[in-house]
């Protein structure tokens, strides 16, 4: 077993995904608001 984990990881650089992708993802989420009221959620976006 030991040289099972002593293999290349699979994750290779076309795994990775790009700055514009991460970019969009943080900014989406700093723009995302979500209230709960008793039982019920509110999404509201900022932009």
């Amino acid at each position: 077993m030991a040289k099972i984990y002593s293999k290349k990881t699979l994750v290779t650089n076309t795994m990775k995904p790009k700055k514009e992708t991460v970019s969009f993802l943080l900014n989406y989420s700093k723009a995302l608001s979500i209230i709960k009221v008793n039982k019920m959620s509110f999404e509201i976006m900022a932009n």
